[in-house]
């Protein structure tokens, strides 16, 4: 009886024994596993640089002509002559359309012969009221006759001349909208004119920042329509009220367009300079990991893990941001010159995580990129 309780408590100790070792080999499996290192992310870094950034507002303008109408007919009549071509350069007073005047001339010519018989009339009743012939009322009513008469001459001719249709500026004619024999009411419009030297910008600031805009100030235009050229011009006029759904207003800026490449209506940046550059680090846009809580870059340092072993590795820093230009951001604190910051690969990243920097492609950064397709 003593044997077999002694042997089950044998065979207990052993079983129970059994179980622990094995329970101690599955701690120490997972205690292996959870000290597993993982490999190290593979990036690509740029060294911060300082560098002068311009002091500027940037929006999107439309250029405006200073001289800008539709010629129309200011009397009715039927066009008999048109002198012009549609996108011809003309110059003030250029002849442009001519209305029939037919009726206007005939006119014209009774209403000179009655004012030459007036005249006769006034001249002869002059020589007769000296001499005491005739009434001072006799004379007092022919030098009306002679005022009357030449007043409506005037009024005809101004009639004709309203008839021929004049460039009121130079500039550039647009598509003509009348054709030979055309009757034309008055107010019917004949060709748009535009004057396109100088020309006009009209952008919008924020009220913000209004305070900062004067009169003088310069404006760098660029205008993607006209192969990216680069204009230069100078704030003439500013708003004096605010646009109510917008916030902004709007400033007017004056430019040199001797050879007509803006034209009015053209969509254009404007880059208004607003005070001295100012210096901040540039970084390209991709190193910037953005969040709700704060934006932040990694810079590559080198850190020591929990045994003391040094190794490269990422620090996370927040930062301000100014503002941008092209591919690339203006960072005014939180990194320094010379840190070597993560430029791609930073998604895959957390804090004191190990990266290896491969930097044979680097991420774009131009401050004034001009993409393919733009």
């Amino acid at each position: 009886m003593i044997k077999r309780i002694l042997l089950t408590l044998v065979v207990a100790v052993v079983g129970i024994g059994a179980l622990g070792f094995a329970k101690f080999q599955q701690i120490q499996t997972a205690v292996k596993a959870h000290s597993f290192t993982p490999p190290p992310t593979a990036v690509t870094t740029i060294v911060a640089k300082q560098e002068q950034w311009s002091s500027s507002l940037k929006s999107v303008g439309t250029t405006v002509a200073v001289q800008g109408v539709t010629v129309s007919a200011d009397l009715p009549g039927i066009v008999e002559r048109i002198s012009f071509d549609s996108g011809r350069q003309v110059h003030v007073g250029e002849v442009l359309v001519e209305l029939d005047t037919r009726q206007e001339k005939a006119q014209l010519a009774a209403a000179e012969a009655d004012r030459d018989l007036a005249v006769l009339n006034y001249d002869r009743t002059k020589s007769m009221v000296e001499q005491g012939a005739v009434t001072r009322a006799d004379f007092d009513r022919t030098a009306a006759e002679k005022s009357s008469t030449e007043a409506k001459v005037g009024e005809i001719r101004a009639t004709i001349a309203r008839k021929t249709i004049r460039a009121p500026f130079t500039g550039v004619l647009g598509l003509r909208q009348v054709n030979l024999g055309q009757y034309l009411s008055a107010g019917n419009p004949v060709v748009p004119l535009q004057s396109l030297d100088p020309i006009y910008v009209n952008f919008g600031v924020p009220q913000q920042v209004a305070f900062q805009v004067k009169v003088g100030q310069r404006v760098q235009v660029t205008a993607s329509d006209a192969a990216g050229l680069t204009f230069e011009a100078r704030v003439t006029a500013i708003d004096s009220v605010v646009d109510e759904s917008t916030r902004n207003i709007r400033v007017q800026a004056t430019l040199s367009n001797p050879k007509g490449k803006l034209r009015p209506g053209m969509f254009v940046d404007a880059e208004l300079q607003t005070g001295q550059a100012q210096s901040a680090v540039s970084l390209p846009a991709s190193a910037i990991s953005y969040a709700p809580y704060g934006n932040s870059v990694f810079i590559v340092s080198e850190l020591k893990d929990p045994t003391g072993k040094t190794y490269r590795g990422v620090r996370q820093q927040f930062v301000k941001i100014e503002r941008s230009r092209g591919d690339q951001v203006a960072i005014i604190s939180g990194v320094n010159p010379g840190d070597e910051v993560v430029t791609s690969g930073t998604f895959k990243l957390r804090n004191g995580a190990a990266v290896n920097v491969e930097n044979k492609v680097q991420p774009q950064n131009n401050p004034a990129p001009k993409p393919e397709d733009s």
